[in-house]
């Protein structure tokens, strides 16, 4: 089975879990006998892990003269128009920058003329949508040049790639959901990016989402057929021995952790208000908000209003090592998302031995029995939550024995077994 894979990041250049998400799932597709990935990114840095997969850089594929004449192509790429401030990982300088830059403006995107390399950032900036176009324009080019047997394009970046691939090629088409916009956007949805993802689910011959919250949305908010979604649940990387760190800290203070982007999807909000409630009953403690995004500036003027920034430490976005760092720091993890399609973070706060709390708006809610789960508005409920994992070293012993446990059991090779059925039941149409 030789699969032409479509994602927008791959690690270590990852600015959230969708990254993490294709490189985990590739290693174990890679354990399946005669499976063959070429996984394609905007741009390849060079230091990509490439045992699971050959990785194609976009920016590295020539454009021919044949390509731009493609029937019927140019009409379909054309609707993808600068009309959205909706894009995932970014930080908020970079946001309000496409804000202002994109304000009011709708622009064509694809010079029919064009030959030759294409370039790529292979970011979340202002080019975005420039570079979501240019891509489903190099994947046709590669699609022509390389021999496959299915198409899996991840998430909506990668939607009209997919879509260019599959009328080119004539291959069945995979999309993975990692994420919808009702996500990202807190149910304001923006149309443009809307109609990117009905158009990618309408065109695919199976839809993969990563939890059954996910599913749900698709069929009740996009109109598709049950019967065209499967859920397959992600899993989480093992924590190599070298990973494994232990930390020495320079308090006695027990520590809580938030680990994320500080958007309106996360619902950092609500952490803060539970950790005020937490500080007016015990005083041995600090929370932590790893992370950066469009709300960091607002959580921490709530912070100083409540008088909690003695006890409150903002670190900004961590990657790799300092992740570990964080939990092998950490008492308590809560992810207290409105909405949140699965959540690798908790998964990765399990394997080092850390007791979590999470959303029940939280597709990762669906398969863990060793977590504790409140509301993500029920502040009072979270307070103890923290408070009782805090204070009781029994509940926490049990919750993190148990955790941990289970966790190891989640495997990207138990995942991708599934979605390699998936392939097989398209191919086989």
């Amino acid at each position: 089975m030789k699969v032409l894979m479509f994602g927008w990041e791959f690690p270590p250049h990852i600015s959230g879990g969708l990254g993490t998400a294709c490189y985990g799932l590739t290693k174990g597709l890679s354990h399946i006998s005669g499976t063959d990935i070429v996984f394609v990114v905007p741009k390849s840095f060079g230091d990509e892990d490439q045992n699971s997969v050959r990785l194609i850089g976009a920016s590295e594929v020539e454009i021919s003269e044949k390509l731009v004449n493609v029937e019927g192509f140019f009409k379909k790429i054309k609707l993808i128009e600068v009309g959205s401030n909706i894009v995932p990982y970014t930080d908020p300088e970079e946001y309000m920058k496409i804000v202002t830059a994109y304000a009011g403006k709708q622009v064509e995107l694809i010079n029919t003329q064009v030959k030759g390399k294409l370039k790529f950032t292979g970011k979340y900036g202002a080019d975005l949508f420039q570079e979501i176009a240019n891509y489903a324009l190099v994947a046709i080019q590669i699609a022509l040049e390389n021999n496959f047997d299915v198409i899996h394009a991840h998430d909506w970046l990668t939607y009209p790639a997919g879509i260019a691939a599959h009328d080119i090629s004539g291959k069945p088409l995979v999309v993975h959901v990692h994420a919808t916009d009702f996500d990202r956007s807190g149910g304001n949805v923006n149309p443009s990016v809307y109609q990117i993802e009905k158009n990618g689910f309408e065109a695919a011959d199976r839809i993969i989402a990563v939890s059954n919250l996910t599913r749900n949305t698709v069929i009740e908010k996009y109109g598709i057929a049950p019967e065209k979604v499967v859920t397959v649940y992600n899993a989480v990387e093992p924590i190599s021995d070298e990973e494994r760190l232990i930390a020495k800290r320079g308090i006695n203070d027990k520590i809580v952790t938030f680990l994320g982007r500080i958007t309106l999807q996360k619902g950092p909000e609500y952490f803060i208000e539970a950790a005020h409630r937490v500080l007016q009953r015990m005083d041995n403690v600090r929370f932590v908000m790893a992370g950066s995004g469009d709300m960091m500036r607002r959580m921490i003027r709530r912070a100083a209003r409540l008088g909690i920034t003695d006890k409150f430490h903002f670190t900004g976005f961590l990657r790799g090592d300092d992740v570990y760092q964080m939990f092998a720091l950490s008492d308590v993890y809560v992810m207290p998302s409105i909405s949140e399609p699965f959540g690798i973070s908790p998964l990765e706060a399990m394997q080092s031995n850390v007791p979590v709390i999470i959303s029940y708006q939280s597709g990762v809610s669906e398969i863990l029995k060793h977590a504790i789960k409140v509301n993500f508005w029920d502040i009072d409920a979270m307070a103890d939550a923290i408070y009782g994992l805090l204070n009781y070293p029994a509940l926490s012993e049990f919750i993190r024995k148990y955790g941990k446990e289970e966790v190891d059991n989640l495997k990207w090779e138990n995942s991708a077994i599934q979605v390699r059925q998936v392939y097989e039941s398209v191919v086989s149409k």
